[in-house]
């Protein structure tokens, strides 16, 4: 599957761009989907707001792939997405990749919905379950925030490990899966070269950027009730939930996924730290 148009839903986000720069060097086409039609280098510009349906028809005009983004803090992704990749199918869309999480197996809550419906809607497909993304470190997300705000990591994952990875290599194996002659149809669980505990990135903000960061256990309900300062509750006790997971060992993995779809070897966390750091965001 070499030639077509591939969408890209969330093309202004950490992976979107990086799936888009691909495609773009690669020769691909691509439209880049986002609520506001964002001018994204390499593709074309499409509205695309998952709660407006009106804005999917034509989002979907002459593509026959699509990349998808689960709409951000929705607790019931399924309900909100299922109708579009029908109408996708209907419209002539022959494969879809799926951004999901390591956390979140087939069927299981939020996007594990929308995994476990997919291959029953498309014949060509993928599920991407990337481990903790590297860049939750040095962007805009809440431990980055809290990194430069107070020099501060707070989770409840206790001692656990994570396989961090880095948004480039999850957009490497997003091309791969979107563009290669033969579908993954299959769920690709996606890690970096280590797993390290919030302990170890703590160290390693600390050696590389020579500012003291440290991190700081907290009980569940102390952990909820600072996500629910950002976000809905509901979400916020998932991805406590997910901390707790993690404390658990759930995390604690390194698979050679990259490396087998790219023949890259995936970035390690001091590399990322090299050019990327929370305070030159």
């Amino acid at each position: 599957m070499t030639t077509g148009t591939a969408l890209i839903i969330g093309a202004s986000g950490t992976t979107g761009t990086r799936i888009v720069a691909q495609l773009a060097a690669a020769g691909y086409r691509a439209n880049a989907a986002s609520r506001r039609a964002t001018a994204v280098a390499g593709a074309t510009p499409v509205a695309f707001d998952w709660y407006d349906p009106s804005t999917h028809f034509d989002a979907l005009d002459g593509v026959d792939r699509v990349y998808l983004i689960p709409p951000l803090g929705e607790s019931d992704p399924a309900s909100v997405m299922l109708p579009f990749l029908k109408q996708a199918r209907a419209v002539g869309v022959l494969r879809a990749v799926l951004l999901s999480s390591s956390a979140i197996a087939r069927g299981g809550p939020a996007v594990g919905m929308v995994h476990d419906a997919l291959p029953d809607l498309f014949d060509q497909w993928a599920v991407l379950r990337p481990s903790w993304f590297m860049q939750n470190f040095t962007g805009t997300h809440p431990h980055a925030t809290s990194i430069r705000d107070h020099g501060t990591i707070w989770t409840a994952a206790g001692d656990g490990r994570v396989g961090f990875i880095d948004a480039g290599d999850i957009a490497s194996v997003a091309v791969h899966a979107l563009t290669d002659e033969e579908a993954p149809n299959d769920e690709l669980i996606l890690t970096g070269p280590e797993a390290l505990s919030f302990d170890d990135i703590a160290t390693r903000i600390t050696e590389i950027s020579d500012r003291p960061v440290a991190h700081r256990r907290l009980s569940y309900d102390h952990m909820v009730g600072r996500l629910s300062a950002l976000m809905p509750e509901s979400f916020a006790t998932m991805l406590t939930d997910m901390d707790v997971a993690i404390a658990e060992g759930s995390e604690d993995r390194v698979t050679d996924t990259v490396q087998r779809l790219t023949g890259q070897f995936p970035r390690s966390f001091r590399d990322l730290l090299a050019k990327e750091t929370p305070w030159n965001h």
